[in-house]
């Protein structure tokens, strides 16, 4: 009897080591273990996969930061950061998934953030422009529409959808991620909508400081950041905030983030130059399979986000229901389950 049980056992242990997990058997097919970190041929080596790439503008030549993670000539995911003028710090925590199902994937800091050139010129920061910069990374990346994915959040959702819409040619698929395709309907949902769940004398001295204009009094950031921020933004106390998010808020560069979004932290104000953004009429231009990702307690309309899925010629909606404008982290399991679907399924010829 005995060796009837070590036998059965056996055979179990056995069928377990042949079927593995999903993911595993994923990576096992299309790209091994040692092929994921393999160099040979690469530029970036000596940097553990920086490089800088020159950006050339009506202003003159720049350098941009990226960053390369793995080898996989069938998926490459290029990471547009929001802002405009944060980093790609807080999309480190793309490193908890990514790599074990084997995608090489880009942190790229656009022109004006931190680890890229800085330069003091307010007629460089126009969605026309960044989405030329893109296109040039793009080239220096070697991207290609048999391997490319073109990942945006918040305003790099903005300049994806911009991109696309003059380059999908060159893309194999699109991720949208939190974003409204309008920035008049995003005012009028932080309004009508977000705004009155705030308790109201807060948000009433909130629309006082704003009416004055006193975006730079410390009480306004104070309400902000108490009332606001872990309701909509991450929902998670400020004091849990992970690091990554931190440090690309601590490196925000107001010189770029300020002349297109404004101050105001309940839509756009101002003059800024995506006040008046809209491509709602444009998306069924987009011809690539597409995924559109809100969230139940984002700052951007979750109806609005699955809206924009419809539109598109082959779009898919993911819902995080836990989620905020950072669902990435306050709805990890579900973001990264539905993201690595998408890239799985376009790849595999299996997007409908």
């Amino acid at each position: 009897m005995k060796e009837l049980i070590l036998f059965f056992l056996a055979g179990v242990l056995f069928l377990q080591g042949c079927t593995g997990s999903e993911n595993d058997i994923h990576l096992k097919n299309e790209i091994s273990h040692a092929d994921y970190f393999e160099n040979t041929g690469r530029d970036d080596v000596l940097t553990g996969g920086i490089k800088m790439i020159d950006i050339a503008t009506p202003s003159g030549n720049f350098k941009v930061w990226t960053k390369r993670i793995g080898n996989n000539p069938k998926i490459k995911v290029l990471l547009l950061h929001g802002g405009p003028g944060v980093t790609h710090e807080y999309l480190e925590c793309f490193d908890s998934y990514f790599p074990k199902e084997g995608f090489e994937y880009y942190y790229y800091d656009q022109l004006g953030s931190y680890y890229s050139d800085q330069p003091s010129d307010s007629t460089l920061w126009s969605t026309e422009r960044f989405v030329e910069e893109v296109e040039q990374v793009r080239k220096a990346l070697n991207l290609k529409k048999d391997n490319f994915y073109l990942y945006g959040q918040s305003w790099g959702g903005i300049l994806a959808i911009e991109y696309a819409l003059k380059y999908q040619e060159n893309l194999k698929g699109l991720i949208i991620s939190n974003m409204m395709m309008s920035i008049p309907d995003y005012i009028k949902y932080a309004e009508e909508v977000l705004g009155p769940q705030l308790d109201p004398s807060v948000l009433a001295e909130i629309k006082e400081i704003e009416a004055n204009k006193d975006y730079d009094n410390p009480r306004y950031m104070e309400l902000v950041a108490t009332h606001y921020y872990p309701e909509h933004v991450l929902r998670m106390p400020l004091e849990n905030w992970p690091d990554p998010v931190n440090r690309a808020f601590k490196h925000l560069n107001p010189e770029v983030y300020v002349p297109m979004q404004g101050k105001s932290e309940f839509g756009v104000a101002g003059d800024a130059k995506l006040k008046y953004w809209v491509r709602k009429s444009d998306l069924p231009k987009i011809t690539v399979p597409t995924l559109i990702i809100g969230a139940e307690y984002d700052t951007m309309d979750p109806k609005h986000m699955q809206w924009v899925a419809s539109q598109v010629q082959y779009g898919r909606y993911l819902h995080c229901p836990n989620g905020s404008h950072m669902a990435m982290y306050d709805d990890q399991q579900i973001y990264f389950e539905g993201l690595i679907k998408f890239v799985r399924d376009v790849n595999e010829e299996k997007f409908n």
